[in-house]
């Protein structure tokens, strides 16, 4: 992408911003996807990013703009007008013959197919699917060297280009550790939401139109298709977001609980029952219930193996008094025990 950035005290960094309409943000779009994207460069957008709240905005505005652009690359006839309007722009100008609804139309379609590189052929994406079944986890490193820990019953779907990397969660969880490589960025898309990748390692994790994130190190981006507004979270961070473009504030995540499913354990502090056994019940097809809805308000501590729902209802029957039945082949109900 040939794009002129404004000058600042690193020569390959955009400038100090002076406002919303600066183009500021969108020199971040060119440079961060730029092969010369050096740390120093990351490192101060990071600052950038903290610097205001109206920076996350216009930076995800910008790469919106991005995105919708590579997609009219595609489109054979905004292509062939684009290259008509690059012949004819100087000639029409020069002659003042333009009126001004074409000749903005013309430019759209110009600044939209010189931004995603028209003249050159859509790179290759090789489209690789992962998955694991109820019950398993995999762990598994992708040909950038990214380690990813699919939970169970998760699905997922890695494109790979010479520019690109992202990932598509279908559903499940999935954690990312992901490999450093400037000249190709690396996002995550889930349900309707986008997470971007600025050198870290976190989950995501999608049930139905509900996607949660959790960042464990370093940092991302989040953006809902249908927000208002971005997110970026920092170590020890949550957010969810929905298909109806409802973005929750960051919140503080349980890092100790985010750490321990990837190594075949659930850990809990105080929380709720109800809360353990839906975690639990992901990995079998044998589910727990509670008779009384109320025990599910009991708090629970310890840390538990995925899978061991012997051990699981052990723990719960001589330090929670609780009782176990099996009621049907698949399904084990949890009592009071009344002696």
């Amino acid at each position: 992408m040939n794009t002129t950035l404004p000058t600042s005290t690193n020569a390959n960094a955009p400038a100090a911003a002076t406002g919303p309409d600066d183009g500021r943000a969108e020199a971040w779009v060119a440079r961060l996807e730029s092969p010369e994207c050096t740390a120093q460069d990351r490192a101060e957008f990071e600052r950038w990013l903290d610097a205001s709240p109206a920076h996350v905005t216009d930076y995800v505005a910008a790469e919106r703009a991005h995105q919708a652009a590579a997609q009219l690359a595609g489109d054979e006839m905004l292509q062939a007008a684009a290259r008509i309007a690059w012949r004819q722009s100087g000639r029409e100008r020069a002659r003042s013959r333009w009126r001004a609804p074409t000749a903005m139309a013309a430019s759209f379609l110009l600044a939209a197919a010189i931004g995603v590189g028209w003249m050159r052929a859509p790179a290759p994406v090789d489209d690789l699917r992962y998955a694991t079944q109820l019950g398993e986890q995999r762990s598994l490193k992708l040909g950038d060297g990214t380690q990813v820990m699919l939970d169970t019953d998760t699905r997922i779907v890695a494109r790979f280009s010479d520019e690109r990397r992202e990932i598509e969660v279908e559903h499940g969880r999935v954690q990312f550790q992901v490999a450093a490589d400037p000249a190709r960025p690396f996002s995550v898309k889930a349900g309707t939401g986008t997470i971007r990748d600025i050198g870290t390692t976190f989950q995501v994790a999608k049930n139905g139109s509900e996607v949660n994130v959790g960042l464990i190190e370093g940092e991302v981006m989040v953006s809902n298709g249908l927000a208002q507004a971005g997110s970026t979270l920092r170590p020890g961070q949550q957010l969810s977001y929905d298909h109806s473009g409802r973005m929750t504030p960051p919140e503080p995540l349980d890092v100790g609980a985010a750490e321990s499913w990837p190594s075949g354990d659930l850990v809990f502090k105080n929380r709720r029952l109800d809360a353990l056994l839906t975690e639990m019940n992901r990995y079998s097809a044998t589910k727990l219930r509670l008779a009384d809805p109320d025990l599910g308000k009991i708090t629970v501590s310890g840390v538990f193996h995925i899978g061991d729902q012997a051990a699981l209802l052990e723990a719960l029957e001589q330090g929670w008094s609780l009782k176990a039945e099996r009621a049907a082949d698949d399904e084990i109900v949890l009592h009071r025990n009344p002696g």
